[in-house]
């Protein structure tokens, strides 16, 4: 299980990303996760907890966004969704399209610390 390994990447560079804000206190940490990018939002879900435990991180929850994957098609302009398996055909015009501009996303978008205390 990849998701594992891309996990504890989350939680080392969140980690990172926070004590450059001047605080190691992490709630949430926000990921993006394209529809073709080869990671189960929920196994990384899973991972996630596993991988959090004994970090700065032990307390965090991980929002995963999911983006669908998307191609566009250069003879007509159209944009369309390629679906699961993936399918890179024009629906609009019948043509393959060569252009994929969403999908493979994996990054971290954003990090939240912990509310203040009262």
């Amino acid at each position: 299980m990849h998701e594992l390994s891309i996990a504890t990447a989350i939680i080392e560079r969140a980690g990172e990303l926070a004590r450059a804000g001047g605080t190691d206190a992490v709630s949430a940490v926000t990921v993006r996760v394209g529809e073709l990018a080869g990671v189960v939002p929920d196994a990384l879900g899973f991972a996630f907890e596993v991988a959090r435990d004994g970090t700065a991180l032990a307390g965090a929850r991980l929002v995963v966004e999911q983006v669908p994957a998307q191609a566009y098609c250069g003879p007509c302009a159209e944009e369309f969704q390629v679906g699961m398996p993936p399918f890179f055909w024009c629906p609009r015009c019948d043509q393959p399209s060569t252009e994929l501009r969403s999908g493979r996303e994996l990054e971290i978008t954003g990090i939240e610390p912990p509310p203040a205390s009262p």
